[in-house]
């Protein structure tokens, strides 16, 4: 099934249901279904074909769900980018995937002018707000009839998409991976690879139309793209907020909405168990939290299940890649604390020795992802796709490397190691910055932590830790006297460093490489 049927068959189900909440709007099934066709119309009508990539260019918005949904309708491929793209980022994304056209927002046009006068394939801009109307075009010349439509103008209009005669194994969009180690990638999901995911969380998920899903992750994040994809699969409805900043007024939007579904990622999971707002029974209807992007310390799982006794905490583990690899079934949360769980229904996931073949419980390896999810490879770049997409067990398949190293258990559950560029040597021993990242949120005092190596002309590398202190009164000697009662000699910070805040990527993400970088400019 290709995505949009999603949208067109849950707008059917039930006229009234109420699809999408934000501040500005309420959208029902059948009216994001209306707006987004005639999005959809407008965008054929003025250049875009089947198969053309479309970047949307978007704040948590609920024009940014029409768009998605149009971009496909018109048969399509969309590539959703975060709002705070800079924009010589933004330009070598759509040169890189040479877009056809760019839907936007007023108050992001200056960044998205700039970006697009440096990318001859782009023929359209569509720009929603007050200010779209007075918009003008870039001033480069294009390949085709350049121009501005203003949103509200596209979405008012009588046209209706295009008979595209699309496929599921079409692409259905381009997300660009952080480019933490390079240049963006851009990775290619067909719509089957999306409904398999889509339909692997949901199950074990237990989603029902009933279910009311809050998500203030960005929709440009996988993570928050597929709340969105997921509510409109199951016919539910989607609470929309632009951000976690100020965590009292989501907590008043949750019981206002009667939220049943809150997904998190470890930046948020720390502010809400420091908050002193929260009380167990505050949030009746909430069914169950999930988290991914980086594994929970024990410790906030331990005062997450406090806070929300009756609600199922879901610890999981993806990539952009395919989505989503493991969970960790609910009940086993108190004998497998640390486990990121097993396979997601209809796919698996095995640990790899160097030579490809799996390995005995206990054992380190690289964690490999079997199934229908997995992507097509990287956008127009057959050297990284290699690396990652090998022979699967089948001639006909491919087998995604994810580059992490991971271990099973006896019972098979899978344990999260680190990501193989993060593995610190030092002493001639190898420190897993996770394992010594669970030692300091064991810390009293400590509310965050990150665990780096810097270079050292002795260790060769030196083990650093950055952490957020909620105890103003604690030191670096309380710390370190903390992690030498826990941890191997060789795997005890050398240094300490303490800051207000640790550094994220624009998906939320602690971010290992600018934390490391402050510990350089400091230095």
């Amino acid at each position: 099934m290709r995505i949009e049927d999603f949208l067109r068959a849950s707008a059917r189900a039930d006229g009234g249901k109420t699809a999408l909440i934000t501040r500005e709007t309420s959208l029902t099934y059948p009216m994001l279904d209306d707006l987004s066709d005639r999005l959809a119309g407008a965008l054929a009508a003025r250049g875009v074909e089947r198969d053309d990539r479309v970047a949307i260019f978007m704040d948590n918005c609920w024009q940014a769900a029409v768009a998605i949904f149009a971009v496909l309708k018109a048969g399509a491929v969309f590539s959703p980018i975060n709002p705070s793209t800079k924009a010589d980022k933004l330009a070598y994304v759509l040169r890189n995937c040479r877009a056809r056209a760019v839907i936007t927002q007023a108050k992001l046009m200056p960044v998205a002018a700039q970006a697009i006068s440096d990318c001859r394939s782009v023929c359209l801009t569509v720009v929603a707000g007050d200010a779209a109307a007075g918009a003008q075009p870039p001033a480069a010349a294009t390949e085709g009839a350049a121009g501005v439509l203003a949103f509200e103008d596209a979405v008012a209009a009588e046209a209706r998409p295009p008979a595209h005669r699309g496929i599921d194994c079409d692409l259905a969009m381009l997300i660009y991976t952080s480019g933490s180690t390079g240049r963006p990638k851009g990775v290619m999901m067909t719509h089957r690879n999306v409904e398999a995911a889509a339909t692997s969380i949901v199950t074990y998920l237990e989603g029902t139309p009933n279910d009311v899903i809050l998500n203030v992750l960005p929709i440009a994040f996988d993570y928050g793209l597929y709340q969105l994809i997921m509510a409109v699969k199951l016919g539910a409805t989607l609470v929309l907020e632009k951000s976690f900043a100020f965590p009292q007024e989501i907590f008043g939007a949750m019981q206002r909405h009667r939220v049943t579904g809150l997904p998190l990622v470890p930046t948020m999971a720390a502010m809400i168990v420091r908050s002193t707002a929260l009380a167990p029974g505050m949030f009746p209807d909430l069914r169950y939290i999930t988290n991914t992007a980086a594994a929970l310390p024990p410790a906030h799982i331990a005062r997450l299940r406090e806070l929300f006794p009756h609600v199922r905490l879901y610890s999981m583990y993806g990539l952009t890649e395919c989505k989503r690899c493991t969970y960790l079934p609910p009940g086993e949360l108190d004998a497998r604390p640390g486990s990121v769980g097993i396979a997601i229904p209809g796919t698996e996931a095995f640990v790899v020795d160097e030579a490809g073949r799996q390995v005995p419980p206990g054992v380190e390896g690289e964690l490999v992802i079997r199934g229908p999810h997995v992507m097509q490879g990287y956008w127009e770049d057959e050297e990284a796709t290699r690396r990652a997409l090998r022979p699967g067990p089948h001639p006909w398949e491919k087998v995604l490397y994810t580059g992490d190293l991971f271990r099973t258990d006896a019972q098979g559950f899978l344990y999260f190691v680190a990501r193989k560029d993060d593995i610190i040597k030092t002493r001639g021993e190898k420190v897993a910055p996770r394992e010594v990242e669970t030692v300091l949120h064991a810390c009293p005092g400590i509310a965050e932590a990150v665990v780096v190596g810097m270079p050292d002309p002795l260790l060769g590398q030196a083990v650093c830790a950055i952490v957020v202190a909620s105890d103003p009164s604690l030191t670096a000697r309380d710390v370190i006297r903390h992690c030498a009662a826990h941890l191997e000699d060789f795997m005890v910070p050398r240094t300490v460093a303490f800051r207000d805040a640790l550094p994220t990527t624009d998906t939320g993400k602690t971010s290992r490489r600018l934390a490391a970088e402050t510990l350089e400019i400091a230095s």
